[in-house]
């Protein structure tokens, strides 16, 4: 089964934020992507720190089978120009890889399988 990239938001770098219930979650995200055996790597952005030069050293390290950007990206409307950067580096630095949205960072490996596992895909 191919290797999965998990972009997202660095809960404990978000001012304002309690990152306690965000940790939480992303470790059972992080045990349910060993439940069904795959390989994860987390890519975990702090905005003020270049998160594009992260993406890209993430995405190029490795192949993966599929990313899956998160919610905290995706849906908040002052990251949207953020969004639409990950997107574009993850088609120019990881071609052949699947993108998968999730919906919160439990069901990252869920996200991930819908195309891992589909006929012709990459799993």
């Amino acid at each position: 089964m191919a290797r999965v990239l998990v972009i997202g938001l660095d809960p404990a770098k978000i001012q304002g934020w309690d990152p306690e219930p965000v940790r939480a979650a992303m470790a059972r995200g992080r045990a349910r992507f060993d439940e069904h055996g795959l390989e994860a790597d987390w890519c975990l952005l702090v905005l003020d720190d270049d998160p594009e030069g992260a993406i890209t050293q993430a995405l190029t390290g490795t192949d993966y089978g599929c990313v899956v950007i998160g919610g905290g990206i995706r849906k908040h409307e002052p990251l949207l120009g953020l969004f639409e950067k990950v997107v574009n580096l993850v088609r120019r630095h990881a071609p052949d890889a699947a993108i998968a949205f999730n919906n919160d960072p439990e069901d990252c490996a869920d996200a991930a399988l819908r195309w891992l596992r589909r006929p012709g895909g990459t799993g």
